[in-house]
């Protein structure tokens, strides 16, 4: 069992950082709202996108268990996951790591995995998968901890249920991937597919 005076001060800990982070927090936030509100020309104000917006949702939510989760914590930050995926219908894991000024549009279906990374003002539509390769059966447990998941650098938009796989796939800086694309191989910056 553990000890339970070392899981509070642990918890302790956890908590009083990240209540520092949430300066941060509150500017990602806002660079979020404000993203969605500069990439959809159906909103009608910032109040409407961060009321209403299932992305801006999950993505803020995604925000604080992104904080928790590199902090320390991961049961916490897991439940809050997958509260906004049964919610929003839009599962990003904690341990992704996003830039600022993210817009997920209409959202339903996105999938955003482990290891993925995501650079500076990207968009993304609904239906986008940034995942994994498959593995052979028995092979998973190997691949902890290793890259698995693609790499979207700034400015990057990707149209509705496009598929992005692998830890190795780069797709450059401002590069435009079209919907429905299945992309297993890097895309150079600037490029549409």
């Amino acid at each position: 069992t553990p000890d339970c005076a070392a899981c509070e001060e642990q918890a302790s800990a956890i908590a009083a950082s990240f209540l520092s982070q949430l300066p941060k927090l509150r500017r990602l936030v806002l660079s979020d709202v404000q993203a969605a509100f500069d990439g959809d020309p159906a909103a009608t104000g910032l109040d409407e996108v961060a009321f209403s917006y299932p992305g801006v949702h999950a993505v803020t939510i995604y925000r604080i268990a992104h904080a928790l989760w590199t902090l320390g914590a991961q049961v916490v930050p897991r439940m809050m996951s997958e509260q906004a995926h049964a919610e929003a219908g839009i599962d990003i894991h904690p341990a992704a790591e996003i830039g600022e000024s993210f817009f997920i549009d209409h959202g339903t279906g996105v999938v955003i995995g482990e290891t993925t990374q995501i650079g500076c003002r990207v968009r993304i539509y609904q239906g986008v998968t940034l995942g994994a390769l498959s593995l052979p059966r028995g092979a998973a447990r190997e691949q902890a901890g290793h890259k698995r998941h693609p790499t979207i650098e700034d400015d990057v938009v990707i149209y509705a249920n496009a598929t992005i796989l692998g830890g190795q796939t780069v797709i450059g800086r401002g590069a435009v991937v079209g919907g429905n694309a299945f992309v297993t191989g890097s895309v150079p910056p600037g490029a549409r597919v």
